[in-house]
């Protein structure tokens, strides 16, 4: 190549090279002013970024500022709670999933006397084996690989339950074990000796309780018996006493020692039901009863005080109120008999009314009974303290009036037991009102009094110069369906009698002219309108001369069905006594045999107390019967073969063979035929006696005192065919 060609070829590289390196420099700068660009965005990035870093630092210290301060406070905290579970008294004790333990305060510790085995990490099993390899556990007879597997089963159980162990020191420890979510164990020891000890405590305590009620109760009952016993003596013997020709000075100490007798009875009831009842030991004993009758029953027997203090004794039982219910008769008898008995002894002057209203329905009765007084009443700060066990009206030292102070007491708790209420209002000075509310079931019988009477009856003329007593038979009378009009006395009966007056019903005893004296006037006038006598002694108006002149004499106050009985007998326009006049049924036909071919009631008694046998043999002296006696069981049972009673009255505490061991004798030698009735004479009257002695073969239970009237009864019941009537 030639030097020209040469010399043009650098030429051309040489401008192409200026010509690079003129773009290489263009794009140089292109770069540097880009780079600059970069760098200025990239310097103010840098310094927003040393802003935000300080700004982390500055956080990032707080943090840790406050970290460092909440891991101190968690120290103290643990530290606190550390503390706090090593002043328990009680075993506190951590374990982990693996049932390792993690950490155990000093009390849980201390149950294995220092054992240095016991350290963090130790497993559950292993504890155990120390436990009974150490003799730390009192397991007693069981083997201790039975005792580890029987605790490790509970422990590894989703929910352990409370288990108690005894240490070798005596001492009792509960554990109880909670598992966490995680699988970790908190384990509590609680130490529950104390508790165990008073709970042994209380045991004894209740053992020596139970030991002391039953000594009681059986003293109670043996007291009882012991008083009851001579008590039948001084009772029986008053009451035949009174049946003997006395002056009123002998008749008056007579009825003395009779009703003394009768109020330490009464004292002793009380004291017997109250320890029933504080014991819960009393049961109620339903049985099918008539509550009017058992009203006129016990008004019957209170006649007697109320008449001696001149107070009319009256009752109100709703005219078309069913009076068959079921409950137990006894103990609404009992609580009417305190609230009456109650009304009678704190009323001087007035009267006492007993009131029985009621709603029947649904084969029930809700009854409500209520005894109005005008008595000397109760003062306001005490009428919430009536019914409290041994509180009376008057204070101790200024007793007016006897009692023990738990017949209300007692009522009350009757009525709880029948699922009623009692109550009481009163003003001081002017009455008291108590009642009670109970619902009994209707008997089967229990349809309410059907009101029919003689369609010639339809006005009446009622004579009775007590308001509230005339307010009563109006109502009464009314019901019925007659037009009364009503006279306060004889005298103004007389007048206001007029024709078409179909019946008088009037008091007996008034002040102007008597009931008997107003028929008697009635009849020598020519009329001959029926004439019912009211009267609170039956037995004197029955034997009252003009008693001819009366188509009825009814007991006073009257009971419903012995009103209606004697309106339904009159016979319009008829006078005379018609039959059932009284209200009573008929007289039994006499079956007694010719006197030549019968024999006598065999009676047969067992008794060894000779005061007894005095009395039961006074008692039954007018009937025509054979009595033997005999003073243990073993004489009766020799009597029953050789006697052949119809009737035996068994005394139950007897020597040697008692009562009870007798009755199973006999009925031995009877094997079945001719059953004869053998009745209990006993002092026994404890709650549960009677069905043990009738339990023994018994038909009859009395407790002493005997009443005449209850051994006639059962004499004339087991009166046998072809014997003679044993009544006089």
């Amino acid at each position: 190549m030639s030097l020209a060609n040469k010399l043009s070829q650098e030429r051309r590289a040489r401008l192409a090279a200026e010509r690079l390196l003129e773009q290489k420099q263009a794009e140089l700068q292109a770069a540097n002013r880009k780079l600059g660009h970069h760098a200025r965005k990239l310097s103010d990035e840098i310094v927003e970024t040393r802003a935000e870093v300080e700004n982390v630092r500055d956080e990032n210290r707080r943090v840790k500022s406050d970290l460092t301060e909440a891991n101190q406070k968690i120290e103290v905290a643990e530290r606190r709670l550390w503390h706090s579970i090593e002043a328990i008294q009680d075993g506190f004790a951590f374990f982990d999933a693996d049932s390792r333990m993690i950490a155990a305060n000093h009390a849980w510790l201390s149950v294995f006397d220092g054992l240095e085995a016991l350290q963090p990490g130790i497993s559950y099993i292993e504890i155990l084996q120390f436990a009974t390899e150490e003799g730390v556990i009192d397991i007693g007879e069981m083997p201790p690989a039975a005792w580890r597997e029987e605790m490790l089963d509970r422990w590894q159980s989703p929910n352990p339950e409370p288990h108690v162990i005894r240490l070798w020191s005596g001492e009792y420890i509960k554990l109880i074990d909670q598992r966490g979510h995680g699988g970790d164990v908190v384990n509590l020891a609680l130490n529950i000796t104390d508790t165990i000890r008073y709970e042994q405590r209380l045991k004894d305590a209740r053992r020596t309780a139970e030991a002391a009620s039953r000594a009681k109760s059986t003293f109670l009952a043996n007291m009882s018996h012991e008083i009851r016993t001579p008590m039948n003596g001084v009772v029986g013997m008053a009451d035949l006493l009174k049946e003997t020709d006395l002056n009123k000075e002998q008749l008056l100490y007579t009825n003395t020692i009779r009703n003394s007798a009768e109020a330490l009875l009464v004292i002793i009831n009380d004291v017997l039901d109250y320890s029933k009842i504080e014991a819960e030991k009393l049961t109620l004993h339903a049985d099918t009863f008539d509550l009017e009758r058992s009203i006129h029953e016990l008004v019957l027997l209170l006649q007697a005080n109320a008449r001696d203090k001149g107070l009319d004794l009256l009752v109100d039982y709703d005219m078309f109120l069913p009076t068959k219910l079921i409950g137990d008769p006894g103990r609404i008898r009992q609580v009417l008999t305190n609230l009456v008995g109650n009304a009678v002894k704190f009323t001087e002057t007035g009267h006492v009314i007993v009131r029985v209203t009621g709603i029947a329905e649904n084969g029930t009765c809700r009854l409500h009974i209520s005894v109005e007084d005008t008595g000397i009443g109760i003062p306001a700060n005490k009428v919430d303290h009536v019914f409290g066990e041994f509180n009376q009206v008057d204070g101790e030292r200024d007793r007016k009036f006897e009692g023990t102070g738990l017949g209300l007491a007692i009522s009350k708790k009757l009525i709880g037991l029948m699922g009623g209420d009692i109550w009481v209002e009163s003003d001081e000075g002017t009455g008291s009102c108590f009642g009670f509310t109970v619902t009994l079931p209707l008997a089967e019988d229990a349809d309410a009094i059907d009101p029919i009477v003689p369609e010639g009856l339809r006005h009446a003329l009622l004579v009775e110069p007590h308001d509230l007593s005339r307010g009563i038979l109006e109502k009464q009378l009314s019901a019925l369906g007659l037009t009364v009009r009503s006279c306060a006395s004889g005298k103004d009966a007389l007048t206001a009698l007029e024709d078409g007056t179909d019946l008088v019903v009037t008091d007996h005893h008034m002040a102007d002219l008597d009931g008997m004296e107003m028929a008697e006037v009635l009849r020598a006038k020519g009329d001959d309108t029926p004439v019912i006598v009211l009267t609170p002694n039956t037995g004197s108006a029955m034997n009252d001369p003009m008693r001819r002149h009366l188509a009825a004499v009814l007991q006073k106050p009257v009971a419903r069905r012995e009103l209606l009985d004697a309106l339904r007998t009159i016979e319009t326009n008829a006078p005379g006594p018609p039959a059932h006049a009284e209200g009573k049924a008929p007289p039994p036909q006499d079956k007694t045999p010719l006197q030549g071919t019968a024999r006598a009631v065999r009676v047969l008694a067992a008794e060894d107390n000779k005061t007894n046998r005095l009395v039961f043999s006074k008692m039954v002296q007018a009937l025509d019967i054979e009595l033997q006696f005999a003073e243990n069981g073993k004489e009766a049972v020799n009597l029953f073969q050789s006697f052949a009673p119809d009737v035996i009255f068994m005394d139950i505490s007897m020597p040697g063979m008692d009562g009870k061991q007798a009755t199973g004798a006999i009925r031995a030698l009877e094997g079945g035929n001719d059953h004869v009735p053998i009745v209990a004479m006993t002092a026994h009257a404890m709650d549960g006696d009677d069905a043990d002695i009738l339990a023994a073969g018994l038909d009859h239970y009395l407790t002493k005192p005997l009443r005449k009237a209850q051994l006639i009864d059962h004499i004339s019941r087991a009166r046998p065919e072809g014997a003679r009537d044993p009544a006089p």
